[in-house]
């Protein structure tokens, strides 16, 4: 792997996605390197969609990233990129990654989900594909899948509901149906697959896992109380959130 590359996938997480790399740098060193790489590509899927006010040239974006994790995963052919050298050892993820590239053409678009089993799906293509490439990257068992996407999907709902107030602002609607009743109940959703996804010890999925430090208070907060969601009033204080990535380090998520 690329030194530069490396470097290159860890500043870009470092500046652009910062709860993730604060998650990623309380894994084990030698961790590091596959989860920078997998989540700078992420970084660059998750912002295609945006690059252009046209869709159908944010669209043409997002099939560069397509065919290049295509390309990859079929030939072991490096992306033609900066962070290239650093994805090749993803290959056998690529597959997934191109995957959450696909589902990400919904975002260059302003129609709503259909209704909640397509959000459901749409957060699994992208939040549980990425959770579950994180975790197979550092060799968790195949059997473990149904739980990284669990908590994957649930861990995509709470950066969902994150976003609300920004997505509404630049004219999407990004839940299929905003009322408190419905907010609450995706959110008990939610936190009923973090649930399912607990337990065990396995240093792979837990790994994994970390990013989604947050997911558990922000779900709970919007169940409790929707109205934060619109308000963009889910997250507590900076020391509040450096003790939600301790306990997610000490105890697990």
């Amino acid at each position: 792997m690329s030194d530069h590359a490396l470097q290159a996938a860890a500043e870009a997480v470092q500046k652009g996605d910062p709860e993730r790399f604060a998650a990623t740098m309380a894994c084990a060193p030698a961790q590091r390197g596959p989860l920078w790489a997998l989540y700078a590509a992420n970084l660059e899927i998750a912002r295609a969609p945006w690059a252009s006010a046209e869709p159908m040239v944010a669209e043409m974006r997002l099939q560069w990233w397509v065919d290049a994790f295509d390309a990859l995963a079929e030939t072991g052919r490096e992306p033609q990129h900066e962070l290239g050298p650093a994805l090749l050892p993803l290959r056998a993820q690529a597959p997934l990654i191109s995957a959450i590239a696909e589902a990400r053409r919904w975002d260059c678009w302003r129609e709503p989900f259909e209704d909640e089993a397509a959000l459901w799906a749409y957060l699994d293509q992208t939040s549980g594909n990425l959770i579950w490439a994180a975790a197979s990257a550092l060799g968790a068992a195949p059997g473990l899948e149904a739980r990284a996407r669990d908590f994957g999907a649930a861990a995509g709902l709470a950066a969902l509901f994150s976003a609300v107030p920004q997505l509404e602002a630049r004219g999407r609607l990004p839940l299929p149906d905003g009322r408190p009743e419905t907010v609450a109940r995706l959110a008990q959703e939610g936190l009923a697959r973090i649930a399912r996804a607990r337990g065990g010890r396995d240093p792979a999925l837990q790994a994994a896992f970390l990013p989604g430090y947050l997911a558990p208070s922000r779900l709970k907060r919007a169940a409790q109380d929707p109205s934060r969601v619109a308000e963009g009033q889910l997250d507590g204080s900076e020391f509040a959130r450096r003790a939600a990535l301790l306990r997610a380090v000490f105890w697990r998520i």
